[in-house]
């Protein structure tokens, strides 16, 4: 039987993804992919100027006539997540599976959109991080945010999207004006606090207390989560950018899977 266009998509990052490793020579193993799709015209992406801020991109503003946005998630390998469990400073496993990812991320967008040039269609080649403003400490271009409205995954707590495979990993996204059936918007939470209001499992973890809640008002204070991974951890090793922390979302119920309540 021949797949649809988005079986096709599916299948190639799944491929991509499996024989990573091999081919690139990797230290770094992944899990399965959680894969989505969302439609560019979807307004909860308008919402995001809101959210996140005015200088937040459309999907149209990065690519003309967008109609679709492909999102995937990248779950580290359970021996990396664990290896980031104790000690204040990441670990040297889970810093060099953050910077082999965004590697794997480029190529995989270059592999995509190679794949809809070949179909006649357009799509954009998104960094793992697009247009960062190191003054406000955001992304012109939400990858966990595409990633959300196509339905893969809820956010927590600790502000990180928990999909079906958890939440240790990172996220990419490509922008195309190939029509793609969208995944479906979720309207369940997945974290535990957001579902019963008792789990803070990510806020004890956090070494720089840039966690906290105030009257059931959840704060993330980003500042402090960036002096953490650049001003206060000295790394014992030196592995090239190693700008990951992770402690809060490693040994936490949300880590691995959909916490169960």
């Amino acid at each position: 039987m021949k797949m649809n266009m988005n079986e096709q998509i599916i299948s190639m990052i799944h491929a991509f993804v499996e024989s990573y490793p091999e081919t690139h020579s990797t230290e770094t193993t992944w899990r399965k992919p959680v894969i989505g799709f969302a439609d560019a015209r979807d307004p909860k992406f308008q919402m995001l100027k809101q959210v996140i801020g005015p200088n937040h991109a459309m999907p149209q503003e990065l690519l003309p006539n967008a109609q679709s946005v492909i999102v995937f998630f990248l779950p580290f390998s359970k021996e990396v997540v664990k290896s980031n469990i104790p000690d204040e400073e990441s670990s040297r496993a889970w810093d060099i599976a953050n910077i082999e990812t965004n590697q794997m991320i480029v190529e995989l967008n270059r592999c995509l959109h190679d794949f809809i040039v070949q179909q006649g269609f357009h799509s954009s080649l998104l960094p793992p991080t697009y247009n960062y403003d190191s003054e406000r400490l955001v992304s012109a271009w939400s990858h966990k945010s595409a990633a959300y409205i196509a339905g893969i995954g809820k956010f927590g707590l600790h502000h990180l999207l928990i999909t079906e495979q958890g939440c240790c990993g990172r996220i990419g996204s490509v922008i195309t004006d190939m029509k793609l059936e969208p995944t479906g918007f979720q309207e369940e939470e997945y974290c535990v606090y957001q579902r019963t209001g008792k789990c803070k499992a990510c806020i004890t973890r956090c070494p720089c207390h840039g966690l906290e809640v105030y009257a059931n008002d959840v704060v993330y204070d980003r500042y402090q989560c960036n002096e953490q991974i650049y001003d206060k951890v000295v790394p014992v090793y030196a592995i090239g950018t190693g700008d990951a922390c992770g402690k809060c979302m490693c040994g936490v119920p949300c880590s691995f899977r959909i916490p169960k309540v």
